[in-house]
């Protein structure tokens, strides 16, 4: 009983085990870290991409806001000239030169020049001897050169032209003016005193029109015509004139020529608007009579001298347009357009900008105002301080004035008006442009002079959007599902593995490509190949039918023994030879089916004209471009449907159609509507392929036979030759948010509805 256990006793004497470390990291471990690892990888993958997005977002967002952004103005110098001993301020007109620099203001025949901003007086080196006879009108040629007609009591008008001679001392900029005076020539040969003038400057001599104190009207011209005789080199002025004495002449208050010295335009007392024709300076002839309601004070061309600015009396500000009927030819006509923003009393002043169609208004209150014709909209009203404008010239950059008025204040202001024809209704709604009847959207951003209306109506190239993606997707999408059914149910697995990566690859093929073939290849065959074309539309479908019909009673002797391998041989046979003998009966078929001219059968009975770049050829490209991503994500979720369940429903006893139809393609739904999402993505945002196979027309038209432009392709087009920051450029980026807003909406909603496919019939 005392014997002790020898096993007890090693139990007791045992020590605890020491604690035991791995000598080496699990394989358990390492996936736990790999896993850790490559799900941190992902999430910052996912959020990368969600920033990418907002941050392309923000970016297209920020230089497309200032479009939209509202102008503005501030005061700058204001310089008081000495008026001292002067009567009231008339005869007056002010100007300034491009960068703002040096301002001048004109009366009565003497000239000052300020420096800006500073307003300090600048003495003339030389100033040219003018006429004895007192001033008593002056008018401005409209342009950029500071040109001016000088008329006299006496009946003359001389010309006086101011110029800005620039100098660098020392690499500082220094500007100077010049001023020279023309040949005084005889404007009223009457010898009265100058009430009213009208004066331009043109590229065959001056031309003055000029309304006498006693209310007549004359127009000169001084031309200049080679001097007789066989070896003369010199050249002599000759003076054409003649006297204006239709009814309303002596009623005249302000006289408008236009720039190329063919019509004259007189604003009357009793608000009448007289035009005449004065092409044959010596036989002018009126061409109409308006009413514009009320006196007319002030008469201005915008640039380009097509739109006429009216101002009137009761402060009214209006733009007339010259019309010609198509219909009817003859004589333009005036009508009035746009009606803008009115003064609180009668306009005095009115300043066409130099660069595009909009113009400055001031009145006998000291207001302001900053119009645009084209956006129809008054951009700024300043205020005025009860001292009436006398004259207003708007900067030659448009971005400021210098206006003058009977106080003999000289004020600057300056403008921050980057994008005056740029508004949500200009962009998206019908606008009339200078010489249409009738608003439309048009997208025309640049033209062959600088007097050229910008046309930014993005509806065209949006609708030319929607359009290619219309006709690109009728044709692509059933081939592209048909073809992915065929592949996925009924081919035999081994032409299968053969067919699906020959149809992949064909999605790697370049664009530029198949844009450069559609254009320059296809689009000529095609006009060749109408109506073989339209023969192959009719007679492929019958054919397949009729030939899938007959296969079925073939003995099985005929059909072969190598499954639907003979089948799909005898259809390749059948479809080649086909498109054979429609090519072959190709000027039979147009003769039986247009009249032997499908292009003046097409003009005449539906009044569509083939351009051969059209919507047709576009649709064979982009389809060929988006049939094999359509077709590989089809072909894959038609296979990926599981086998137990087509088993099954075969065993059940229901044909392959009805597995097909009631089982494979309702469980295969979700990922047939991705494929055809993705595919509307792609046709969306293709650019080579439109840019090189359509024309680039920006026509608002679903006739197939016809061009178009997208937003993608207009970007293309137009982003080389946009300005940095101008309007153009930032309206290409517009183009691009809409393009990527577009997109964005249609995959949220396309996942969205997949989504609820795959909820709805996941139970296949």
């Amino acid at each position: 009983m005392n014997q002790a256990d020898p096993t007890a006793n090693q139990v007791e004497t045992a020590s605890p085990p020491a604690p035991s470390f791995p000598s080496k990291i699990t394989s358990r471990t390492l996936r736990r870290w790999a896993d850790h690892g490559a799900r941190g990888v992902i999430t910052l993958g996912g959020w990368a991409t969600i920033f990418s997005i907002f941050g392309i977002f923000a970016y297209l967002f920020i230089e497309v806001a200032p479009l939209f952004y509202a102008a503005s103005w501030s005061q700058g110098t204001s310089v008081h000239i000495d008026t001292s001993g002067e009567a009231p301020l008339e005869n007056v007109s002010v100007g300034i030169n491009e960068y703002r620099e040096v301002g001048y203001v004109l009366r009565n025949g003497d000239i000052s020049f300020y420096r800006f901003p500073s307003g300090t007086p600048i003495p003339l080196k030389s100033v040219p001897d003018f006429e004895t006879g007192e001033i008593t009108a002056l008018a401005r040629s409209p342009g950029k050169d500071h040109v001016y007609g000088l008329g006299t009591r006496i009946g003359r008008v001389m010309p006086l032209y101011v110029t800005f001679r620039v100098t660098f001392e020392d690499d500082v900029r220094k500007t100077e003016p010049v001023v020279t005076s023309g040949e005084p020539f005889e404007a009223a040969p009457t010898g009265e005193p100058v009430a009213r003038l009208a004066y331009r400057e043109t590229d065959s001599g001056p031309i003055a029109a000029v309304l006498t104190g006693s209310g007549r009207l004359f127009l000169t011209k001084m031309q200049e015509s080679e001097a007789e005789g066989l070896f003369a080199l010199e050249t002599e002025s000759e003076l054409l004139q003649a006297e204006i004495i239709d009814e309303g002449v002596e009623a005249l208050s302000v006289l408008l020529l236009d720039d190329l010295g063919e019509t004259l335009l007189g604003g009357t007392k009793d608000g009448r608007l007289l035009y005449w024709d004065i092409q044959d300076i010596q036989s002018p002839r009126l061409m109409g009579m308006y009413s514009a309601g009320t006196s007319i004070t002030a008469l201005s061309y915008l640039i380009g001298d097509r739109s006429i600015v009216v101002g009137t009396e009761k402060g009214t500000v209006s733009v007339w347009m010259s019309v010609i009927d198509p219909d009817v030819g003859g004589d333009p006509r005036l009508e009035k357009i746009r009606d803008l923003a009115s003064h609180n009393g009668a306009v005095s002043a009115v300043s066409p900008s130099l660069r595009d169609k909009g113009f400055l208004t001031a009145d006998v209150s000291g207001g302001v105002a900053l119009h645009h014709s084209t956006s129809d909209q008054t951009l700024i009203q300043i205020p005025g301080n009860g001292s009436a404008i006398v004259a207003a010239m708007f900067a030659p950059k448009t971005d400021g004035a210098l206006v003058l008025d009977d106080s003999g204040r000289l004020i600057t202001y300056h403008f921050e008006n980057e994008h005056p024809e740029s508004t949500f209704s200009s962009l998206f709604f019908p606008v009339l442009y200078e010489g249409y009847e009738e608003p439309l959207h048009i997208w025309q951003s640049t033209g062959g002079s600088d007097a050229f209306e910008p046309k930014f109506g993005l509806w065209p190239i949006m609708f030319g959007t929607l359009k290619g993606t219309i006709y690109a997707m009728l044709l692509a999408t059933p081939l592209a599902v048909l073809g992915a059914i065929y592949t996925a149910m009924f081919m035999r697995p081994n032409i299968r593995a053969v067919v699906k990566p020959v149809v992949e690859i064909m999605a790697a093929f370049p664009t530029v490509v198949l844009g450069f073939l559609a254009g320059l290849w296809f689009a000529p065959l095609l006009e060749k190949i109408f109506p073989a074309l339209v023969a192959m539309f009719l007679l492929i479908p019958l054919a397949v039918v009729l030939v899938c019909v007959g296969w079925q009673f073939l003995p099985s002797r005929l059909k072969g023994h190598s499954g639907n391998v003979t089948e799909l041989a005898a259809f390749v046979v059948l479809l080649i030879g086909t498109v054979w003998v429609c090519l072959q009966l190709n000027h039979q078929v147009e003769f039986w089916l247009f009249d032997s001219d499908y292009k003046q059968w097409l003009q005449s009975t539906f009044g569509l004209a083939y351009d051969q770049r059209n919507a047709l050829v576009i649709a064979f490209a982009m389809g060929m471009a988006v049939i094999p991503t359509i077709f590989s994500i089809s072909e894959d979720s038609l296979s990926n449907v599981p086998p137990h369940l087509i088993a099954g429903s075969l065993a059940l006893g229901a044909t392959p159609w009805q597995t097909l139809t009631k089982l494979v393609i309702i469980s295969a739904s979700p990922g047939v509507f991705s494929a055809l999402m993705i595919g509307l993505g792609r046709v969306v945002g293709e650019t080579m392929i439109v840019l090189m196979a359509t024309g680039n027309t920006p026509v608002m038209d679903m006739n197939l036979f016809n061009g178009f432009r997208t937003l993608s392709a207009n970007i293309a087009v137009e982003m080389p030759e946009a300005p940095h920051g101008g309007t153009l450029y930032r309206l290409l980026f517009l183009a691009g948010l809409l393009l990527f807003v577009f997109t964005s909406i249609v995959n949220t909603l396309a996942e969205i509805v997949r989504q609820r496919l795959r909820a709805r019939y996941s139970q296949f």
